[in-house]
């Protein structure tokens, strides 16, 4: 049987829909969605709830000619469906499969490759001003979530965009609040009255009218202006964004067509910046999604008739295990407090908030508000927590370094997806923390090499008055025994796992337990290995490096960094730096390259970071240089 959305292939295919049959292909799409999500993971609940919303998009305007911005992007998979990738959908997010996110050398249909949130009013307006300036007519589209509209860039881009009057559409997805009928009806009156083309011409001429009254004009237009703006605040829900120079029209239900069709058609008629407030359900259809909307944002494979979803290896994840360990902290120490951007849930920190709700904040997505704010609770005697993916630290770089180090300051940054991520690809890995935190002064930085270390990592960073940075990786723990009573770990020194050995293997993080498998590997060679856990990118253990110099002559590094800048490269300076120049060195990690989407195993063993892989490159290092 031939389905509606069997039958297209392009954007374009959609104009000769009727309404009834648009309405079945929001229905088959969410069915692809739905079905694809529960075998390869992803994001479920927000692709559901935007459905209509791009279906209407889509009716109305003409991809690629006019361009469509994602805000953060996770959103976007019908815009995909609908774009020619339909035949293709199934592999989103695998290994060289198509991207979760918008990507510019995907799609022709992809106006600006996204990842991170708040960034679409800024691209807009670029293109936006780039089509002026060009003497193009086509229309600029940003589709931006409320959490999204929480980023201070958001408003940066809305007040820039309102200041000069570009013509450009904004479009906020709201999936917080629910629409009531008499509502919708006054808001859709409004919407109506100020697109038609007499409003602005009768605004005027009533103004003008008022002000050719002889001695009381100018009196009467004045109040009649005061009456007009009371009138606005009290009945016009977006004044906010009308003050800011937008034409405010909503909220609209973003699960009626017909309405969102309209209003998108009365948006071209309007010179200047539009924002159209639509109003969706998050996980609309599927109700699983519905009722736990934060647990099917961002989803692994489950179950579609149940929505279980598939169990990890048993193991306790790092996620979990910094929850914990941070309250159990926290309850022999009052001044502990935590702060996360928006992702409560994600970097393991609901527990702590509903035991510690006074001292717990979550900022929204605003992570330079998060560490700067975090600055000023150290300053004032606490000891903050900021808990983030490894990924958005990047977004906070400037507060990070001017206001927390530069004043020394013990704020704890506890960063979450480290390393290789897996099926979000390049905008998510966390393969860049190393390399951006390890220069900046006073800051100690650590890693893991299990989940047992990461909670005496905590402990230690918390009786640690000087800025602290500990990464850890997504997912499962390797098992290590977390019923152990805490510890706090001398602050940059390394831990010797095997001692005896030919060369040193000397690894940092989540690599310490693949350098221990290879190690066992290259002995079944006849090549013995020492290996070291690092702990500590910053302060190095400077005196192990130099007896590893002496002892073996060979030291590779292994990281789940980005090999410029990051663990090797720091091993390679202080040995430059105290002439121990006579050392063999091999550096593993990820190349000056964007890593592709793909399951972290995949990409472990595609780049040879496997203890499979890392025991070729050693063995080829350590053939070609002789090692003794």
């Amino acid at each position: 049987m031939v389905t509606v959305l069997d039958t297209i292939e392009q954007p374009q295919d959609l104009k000769k829909l009727s309404f009834s049959q648009l309405e079945k292909l929001a229905g088959e799409i969410r069915h692809l969605i739905i079905q694809t999500i529960a075998k390869n993971g992803g994001h479920l609940a927000p692709n559901l709830g935007v459905v209509e919303l791009t279906l209407a998009l889509h009716k109305v305007f003409d991809s690629p000619k006019d361009k469509f911005i994602w805000d953060v992007g996770h959103q976007a998979y019908i815009h995909k469906i609908l774009t020619g990738r339909r035949t293709k959908f199934g592999s989103i997010r695998q290994l060289n499969g198509i991207s979760g996110f918008p990507k510019r050398n995907e799609s022709q249909h992809d106006a600006f490759g996204t990842g991170h949130s708040s960034t679409s009013l800024s691209a807009a307006l670029g293109l936006a001003l780039a089509r002026d300036l060009s003497g193009q007519k086509s229309h600029v589209l940003a589709i931006i979530g409320d959490g999204s509209l929480t980023g201070g860039q958001a408003f940066e881009a809305l007040n820039h965009a309102g200041h000069l009057g570009t013509r450009m559409t904004v479009i906020l997805n709201d999936n917080e609040m629910s629409i009531a009928k008499n509502v919708g009806a006054l808001s859709e009156y409004l919407s109506k009255m100020r697109t038609t083309s007499t409003y602005s011409k009768v605004k005027h001429d009533i103004e003008y009218l008022l002000r050719r009254i002889p001695a009381i004009g100018d009196s009467v237009a004045k109040t009649a202006e005061r009456v007009k703006d009371s009138l606005k605040y009290l009945l016009v829900p977006g004044v906010f964004f009308e003050e800011l120079g937008f034409t405010y029209l909503g909220p609209i239900d973003g699960h009626n067509i017909n309405s969102l069709i309209e209003v998108l058609q009365q948006t071209k008629n309007i010179d200047g910046p539009v924002l159209i407030h639509v109003i969706t359900q998050k996980g609309k259809g599927y109700q699983p999604a519905e009722c736990n909307a934060a647990q099917f944002h961002g989803v692994g494979p489950f179950c579609v008739e149940t929505g279980a979803i598939s169990k990890s290896n048993g193991n306790p994840t790092y996620t979990g295990v910094f929850g914990d360990t941070l309250i159990k902290l926290a309850e022999s120490d009052p001044d502990i407090v935590a702060i996360t951007a928006a992702m409560p849930e994600g970097t393991g920190l609901k527990k702590f908030a509903s035991q510690y709700p006074k001292r717990f904040w979550d900022v929204g997505i605003a992570e330079q508000h998060a560490v700067t704010m975090a600055a000023g609770l150290a300053a004032a005697g606490k000891k903050p927590v900021v808990a983030l993916y490894s990924t958005f630290l990047q977004r906070a770089y400037d507060q990070v370094l001017h206001d927390v180090c530069l004043q020394k300051l013990p704020v704890i940054f506890a960063l979450d997806r480290a390393g290789i991520v897996g099926e979000d690809g390049p905008t998510h890995h966390g393969v860049f923390d190393f390399s951006f935190l390890r220069h900046i002064p006073n800051i100690i930085v650590m890693a893991p090499k299990d989940e047992a270390e990461l909670r005496n990592m905590m402990t230690t960073a918390v009786h640690t008055n000087a800025p602290v940075a500990i990464r850890y990786p997504r997912g499962s723990g390797t098992g290590a025994d977390i019923t152990k009573e805490l510890e706090i770990l001398p602050v940059g020194k390394a831990e010797e796992l095997i001692h005896e050995g030919t060369m040193a293997l000397l690894a940092i993080g989540a690599m310490v337990d693949p350098c221990l498998q290879a190690a066992g590997l290259l002995a079944q060679k006849g090549i013995s290995c020492r290996v070291i856990n690092a702990r500590y990118l910053k302060p190095l253990d400077g005196e192990l490096i130099r007896r590893l110099a002496r002892e073996t002559g060979a030291i590779v590094t292994v990281e789940d960094n980005s090999l410029a800048g990051g663990f090797g490269s720091a091993v390679l300076e202080y040995i430059n730096t105290n002439n121990l120049n006579w050392v063999k060195i091999l550096r593993l990690g990820w190349s000056d390259q964007f890593i592709e989407q793909g399951s972290r195993s995949e990409l472990l063993a595609k780049y040879g970071m496997t203890p499979e892989g890392i025991a070729e490159s050693v063995y080829s290092f350590h053939q070609q240089f002789g090692v003794r």
